[in-house]
């Protein structure tokens, strides 16, 4: 599903030029549960902006699907943005003026979904994600971890291959990050590819497998052998 090569990316400060990312290499394959994790300055954040098309490598090449977006001009990206993939940020990112059911509704009306069925998959995204009884609470309304659920609601509701998730957890309470972190690995039970950004090692046990970032260079790669996530609460 992805597959980056020798990709970079640079900002040149007078003389000087710095590599956020420097020649990575890395492949995800369709349905894998993966976490890129590193610390502050290790160019995740900078890779994720490049996997999630907000943003294009200096070198390098990115394929997502077959589709080597890599040279892709804004309104190219946006098109790859909007339909393959889903996104689910720490803020949330929720309209506050509307209701759980609308947010949901929001990617359906860009693409020009009509009400009826706005309504229907909406519903039946916000269901999956456990809130049937909170589809017309405003975010106020909600706990963290129920406005998470909503963010992951919309991010579902177009059926993008891939779901992109920065620091999904860093907002929450301890119960709300498991409740969060289990919602993901039932989801990639049913098939969904996932990505989550952190630099937080008991979320990246979640993942099937952990990529390792470091000086804007891969690390080191491991496969999770057993969950260690807790998940009686």
């Amino acid at each position: 599903m992805i597959r980056i090569n020798e990709l970079s990316k640079k900002y040149e400060m007078g003389d000087n030029v710095l590599y956020a990312l420097d020649h990575l290499s890395i492949h995800i394959k369709e349905h894998e549960f993966v976490a890129i994790i590193g610390p502050s300055g290790s160019g995740k954040s900078t890779l994720m902006n490049i996997i999630g098309c907000l943003d294009s490598p200096s070198e390098g090449k990115y394929s997502l699907n077959n589709i080597e977006v890599s040279k892709f001009n804004g309104n190219e990206l946006a098109e790859i943005r909007n339909f393959q993939i889903g996104f689910i940020f720490q803020g949330y990112n929720l309209v506050k003026k509307l209701t759980a059911l609308e947010n949901v509704e929001l990617p359906l009306i860009y693409a020009g979904i009509h009400a009826k069925e706005r309504h229907v998959r909406a519903k039946a995204a916000l269901e999956s994600v456990g809130l049937s009884e909170r589809l017309h609470h405003m975010p106020s309304e909600l706990s963290g971890g129920q406005q998470q659920r909503v963010a992951i609601a919309r991010a579902l509701v177009l059926d993008p291959p891939l779901l992109l998730a920065d620091e999904p957890t860093g907002n929450l309470d301890s119960k709300s990050e498991v409740e969060i972190l289990n919602i993901f690995k039932e989801l990639n039970a049913k098939g969904n590819t996932i990505v989550v950004i952190t630099h937080d090692d008991s979320v990246a046990k979640i993942a099937n497998r952990i990529i390792r970032l470091k000086d804007g260079k891969l690390e080191q790669e491991s496969e999770v052998i057993e969950d260690e996530l807790t998940t009686s609460v």
